[in-house]
């Protein structure tokens, strides 16, 4: 690969955006593609070149790199005749920004070398205003000499680079970080709505579990913002349903029993169902409140939801 590496990158959601958008400030030669044209437009305007396909982009890149919804997705996209795996040429970089499953990894990465290229599984965590501002975390698992290869890449959006161990093992913690985190926001969302539904002074209850052992980040990020009625999908609730089914699935495959990820599973299910995929995560909360007919908010709260 030569000194200025040529990326090419598929995905200008709320993370890819902001990987793109720094990685244009870090002097990086940047094409960048999305279904929606005005997300490359937007990109275009900070510097990248605008992608026709993906397949064009990956013959012509030292790195390939996607951050969309789904395993599913980026498999669709990159295997089979035509896939993107078809047109990148032996030496190349297929990065995986993408929250997947653990076989996916397997998958990809054997995909990968049948082809000489090489697969780099990189996961992150934290929000997309992490990424703006060109601080998430990522989680590599694989070969220390393809992290160093690649260092310089994810130093321009990257507060710190974790190396998690070999291949495989980022995106195994990047499941158990992302089911622990959901399966909290599900059960103060629950409290909340229980909460709300018994009369409680819902200031003293975000006060008081803030104070005590019922604190998290996620608590956090997010408590104040679900009694406000701010569902922006900062971290959507259809990412926390796919996040927690896949680590519910690695679950079984793994031989362990999952009635707690089942359960968190499908109450985001459930809540999707009723409409509210599209909404932050916190919106889980919607599915109690429509049972119970009582919204959880605080005192000084809108009397609607945000309309976007």
């Amino acid at each position: 690969m030569a000194s200025a590496p040529r990326v090419a990158f598929v995905g200008l959601g709320g993370m890819g955006r902001g990987l793109v958008k720094n990685m244009l400030k870090g002097g990086v030669a940047v094409t960048a593609y999305d279904l929606d044209p005005e997300r490359v437009a937007r990109a275009v305007v900070q510097g990248a070149t605008a992608g026709t396909d993906p397949a064009t982009m990956a013959a012509e890149a030292d790195i390939f790199g996607i951050c969309i919804t789904t395993a599913e997705a980026v498999r669709a996209l990159s295997l089979g005749e035509g896939g993107v795996l078809d047109r990148m040429r032996e030496g190349s970089i297929f990065l995986d920004h993408t929250t997947v499953s653990p076989s996916h990894v397997d998958t990809m990465r054997e995909a990968c070398a049948a082809k000489g290229i090489l697969y780099a599984e990189a996961p992150m965590t934290r929000t997309p205003a992490h990424a703006d501002r060109g601080e998430v975390n990522v989680l590599y698992g694989g070969d220390a000499d393809l992290l160093e290869r690649l260092r310089p890449i994810f130093e321009t959006y990257a507060e710190n680079i974790f190396h998690v161990g070999p291949a495989g093992h980022a995106i195994r913690l990047k499941l158990i970080h992302n089911y622990i985190a959901f399966a909290n926001v599900a059960s103060f969302c629950e409290g909340f709505a229980l909460a709300a539904r018994e009369g409680l002074d819902m200031t003293k209850v975000i006060g008081i579990i803030s104070a005590a052992g019922g604190k998290s980040g996620m608590m956090d990020l997010y408590g104040k913002l679900t009694l406000e009625r701010d569902f922006t999908p900062h971290m959507s609730l259809a990412n926390a349903q796919k996040d927690v089914r896949y680590y519910a699935e690695w679950l079984t495959e793994a031989g362990l029993p999952g009635f707690m990820a089942d359960a968190v599973h499908q109450t985001y299910a459930l809540a999707s169902i009723m409409g509210h995929s599209a909404e932050g995560c916190t919106a889980v909360i919607k599915a109690y409140e429509e049972l119970t007919g009582v919204e959880a908010r605080l005192p000084d709260a809108p009397a609607n939801d945000p309309v976007e």
